[in-house]
């Protein structure tokens, strides 16, 4: 049997049984009820009795039958009671329905009556079989002394009548009332069906066994949120790669999140391969709108982490940068070198010397040069290639002269990374400024382990619409698709060693941008 038709026979059983344990209950308090009222209609009817001077006066004599019979049988009929008996203050009948049992005992004790008591009596049997009876006494006119009883009696059936009468009604309210309870259950079956979409508790079990054995054993991050923005469902990869707790129920406002990550939720659209940096990572976003029934019930989110294979490939940008650079010096050298051929073979030796001695005076600087100023390998490495590659492009690269770095850096990769993205937006910004020569200048001073950078271009500046969220990702000046990721990554990478990267004042008359960071625990400090 289905759950569903389980509980609706459950809630089914639970109502009849409610109703018929109120019918019950209801039944026993009615019929005691009902005999009490008769009781103490037949208590008040026996007091008017008693309170008749004839019934008084003729008690106290002692005159059976004439008046006093009269007046039992009157109140019989007009109370539409079973009897009325009038006994003298020994207990004998004075006034009966039946003449002959007038002269003889009560068939019920009256020595509480007599005594000046009333009595209410449930359920009695007598000469006129079971009935509900009362009895009071008949006092004198000064209620001197006790002269007689008076007893009424209704028969039984009346007040059993009358409770048949109510059970039914009690019975007619019951049955609607089972038959509502019936109803409600079976709108709540069909309720919790349509809500489990007619699964059983046990696929339901398998169902959310099945749904953490997947979000947890993949190596992507999932995030859902539900149309209010407010997280659903999340994975452990999602918490990790994201560098965030995702509390359930907790909304995409109160979170630290990626503003292009807020944005995909906030848009609803489908998005593919959206590049965000969250932490030191570079995720990439894909989102997917999620409709049922018509209906937009969220937004799932799933991350990949590209902070390694970024890695590589702006290491592989620098590599291949640097490759470049010493294959035009290749060249270069060798057609200096062939000139030079020529004119010693043509015995133009003064020619010769004045040649050479120009290229000495023209030649750029070296990583011979650079280790005076600069002694980390990396970062030699890294300003020939990018002063090699701004020579490609017609710009004019060149190392501050204030420039000092003794020892050697402690995480390449975090270097690179800040110096090569703030030198490639200088580069850009230098190329596209209206200046010529269009110059950038890289200034690098340790301090303690602490490595301070600045890097200063002859561009236009930044936009004063852009200063405030020039680091946040998909942020760029630049046209063409793909950037925006640079200053953000640069920022994250400065933060996550304890420091951080800003955009300063070039100074007065200048019009370039001057960017600086400040790299704690980037140096070694033995030199």
């Amino acid at each position: 049997m289905r759950f569903s038709r389980q509980v609706l026979l459950l809630q089914i059983g639970v109502v009849a049984l409610v109703v018929g344990l109120g019918v019950a209950l209801v039944s026993v308090l009615l019929r005691s009820t009902l005999t009490e009222q008769y009781g103490q209609r037949a208590l008040a009817i026996a007091k008017s009795v008693a309170a008749d001077p004839v019934v008084v006066t003729n008690a106290a004599a002692k005159l059976p039958g004439g008046a006093l019979e009269e007046r039992a049988l009157a109140v019989t009929t007009a109370n539409d009671a079973l009897f009325v008996v009038i006994t003298d203050d020994k207990g004998i009948r004075l006034a009966h329905p039946t003449p002959s049992e007038i002269g003889k005992p009560v068939s019920t004790p009256p020595d509480r009556a007599l005594a000046g008591f009333d009595e209410v009596s449930a359920v009695q049997s007598g000469t006129l079989g079971l009935s509900v009876r009362s009895k009071t006494p008949i006092w004198t006119a000064n209620r001197g002394r006790v002269v007689g009883e008076v007893s009424v009696g209704f028969e039984v059936a009346q007040p059993i009548g009358a409770f048949n009468q109510l059970l039914v009604i009690t019975l007619l309210f019951a049955g609607g009332a089972l038959l509502l309870g019936a109803g409600a259950s079976a709108l709540l079956n069909r309720r919790l069906r349509r809500v489990t979409h007619g699964l059983e508790p046990h696929e339901l079990t398998e169902l959310l066994y099945e749904r953490e054995a997947v979000l947890h054993g993949i190596g992507e991050g999932v995030l859902a949120v539900d149309d209010a923005k407010r997280v659903s469902v999340r994975n452990t990869e999602a918490e990790r790669l994201l560098g965030t707790e995702l509390p359930i129920g907790a909304t995409m406002s109160e979170l630290e999140l990626s503003p292009r990550l807020n944005k995909a939720v906030a848009e609803g659209r489908p998005v593919d391969n959206l590049l965000a940096v969250a932490g030191n990572r570079v995720l990439v976003i894909n989102s997917r709108a999620v409709r049922l029934d018509d209906r937009d019930i969220g937004t799932v989110l799933t991350f990949r982490d590209r902070t390694d294979l970024d890695t590589l490939t702006r290491e592989l940008d620098g590599i291949r940068a640097l490759s470049d650079g010493l294959r035009a010096q290749r060249h270069e050298f060798a057609n200096r070198l062939h000139t030079l051929y020529g004119l010693l073979q043509l015995g133009h030796h003064t020619e010769a010397v004045e040649y050479l001695q120009t290229l000495t005076d023209s030649s750029s600087a070296r990583p011979s040069e650079l280790g005076a100023a600069v002694a980390d390998p990396y970062l030699q490495a890294l300003l020939v290639a990018k002063t090699e590659q701004a020579q490609e492009k017609g710009l004019a690269l060149k190392l501050a002269e204030d420039s000092w770095v003794p020892t050697t850096v402690t995480d390449p990769i975090a270097a690179n990374t800040v110096i090569g993205n703030l030198v490639d937006n200088a580069l850009h910004a230098a190329r596209m400024g209206p200046r010529r020569p269009a110059t950038v200048e890289v200034g690098l001073l340790a301090e303690e382990g602490t490595l301070h950078v600045s890097v200063v271009d002859s561009g236009p500046g930044v936009p004063e619409d852009l200063r405030r969220t020039l680091f946040d990702e998909g942020v760029s000046t630049k046209i063409a698709p793909g950037h925006g990721l640079g200053l953000a990554l640069a920022r994250q990478a400065a933060r996550a060693r304890g420091g951080d990267v800003w955009l300063a004042d070039p100074g007065e008359g200048e019009t370039g941008a001057l960017f600086v960071a400040k790299l704690p625990g980037m140096l070694t400090e033995d030199g």
